[in-house]
């Protein structure tokens, strides 16, 4: 079995974007950790857990201590963001955990093993979203649990707005996000409770969720960490330091009806899907 299927997200998790998300591991637990609760609900004590597309390992190490007794395993493509997790679980003391490098479209897993699959965020990659998913079927238990939040429509949220005023000063994309193995593949609950279904699972559900999050200390903060998220570093790469400028004062200017006390806050739109196998 092919240990990496999917080339493309393992270049970029492993190369700018990976680096940023290990550089920047707090802020953007500060912008998704809205959405651990309702993930960890799935999550008993004993349980054995696998913590898909885990990224620095926060909600993995949540999911660890929820499960006492049990532990958690977290599975990822990138390198330096593996990195940042294992040293956070061994400065927390969370000794149940554990944390492997590799596609989990592809990756052996243990068959039958797991009582919980979790994901934040980590699951709309897939290059085969089907294979992908029936993999990680085979990977639970019989009567196994499924809970992942996958990103709803940007619109939907604040970040759209926030967004919008690029357009003026950006390249338009290539799409609209929603093709297989984009951000936006699983935006649609219909195309996600085909998927799930042709994957052999049951019990789907679908719950729109909207979660806020702190995208900086203020405006200026926040624009310029956006600036430098991957997608908009992207586009702007051709373009030299002055589009980069104008972008971050746009973005910062967009920041600021989002500015309070706690800092920026934007809610994110997402969907909360839960599945079980079936047995």
């Amino acid at each position: 079995m092919r240990t990496i299927r999917n080339e493309q997200q393992e270049r970029a998790w492993n190369g700018y974007e990976g680096r940023h998300w290990a550089d920047h591991q707090e802020r953007y637990d500060g912008i998704n950790s809205g959405f651990n609760a309702p993930l960890l609900a799935a999550v008993r004590p004993g349980d054995r857990v696998l913590d898909v597309g885990c990224g620095t390992g926060q909600l993995t190490r949540l999911a660890a201590r929820r499960s006492g007794a049990g532990a958690a395993v977290g599975v990822d493509l990138s390198a330096p963001m593996l990195e940042r997790a294992r040293a956070t679980a061994a400065a927390e003391a969370v000794g149940n955990v554990d944390f492997v490098r590799g596609d989990a479209e592809v990756h052996p897993l243990p068959p039958a093993t797991f009582d919980v699959v979790l994901s934040r965020f980590g699951v709309m990659f897939f290059a085969d979203p089907v294979a992908a998913f029936a993999h990680l079927g085979r990977a639970l238990r019989p009567g196994g649990r499924l809970a992942f939040v996958c990103l709803d429509d940007v619109r939907r949220g604040d970040l759209g707005a926030v967004l919008a005023p690029l357009a003026a000063h950006l390249p338009p994309v290539g799409s609209d996000g929603r093709a297989v193995g984009e951000p936006l593949s699983l935006a649609d609950p219909a195309v996600v409770r085909a998927v799930l279904t042709d994957a052999g699972l049951v019990d789907v559900e679908c719950v729109p969720r909207q979660e806020p999050g702190t995208w900086g200390r203020d405006a200026a903060d926040a624009g310029a960490f956006l600036t430098g998220w991957g997608p908009v570093r992207h586009r702007l790469e051709p373009l030299g330091p002055a589009a980069a400028d104008r972008v971050r004062a746009a973005l910062t200017e967009a920041m600021r009806p989002y500015e309070g006390p706690d800092g920026v806050r934007l809610r994110t739109a997402a969907w909360l899907v839960t599945a079980r196998r079936p047995g």
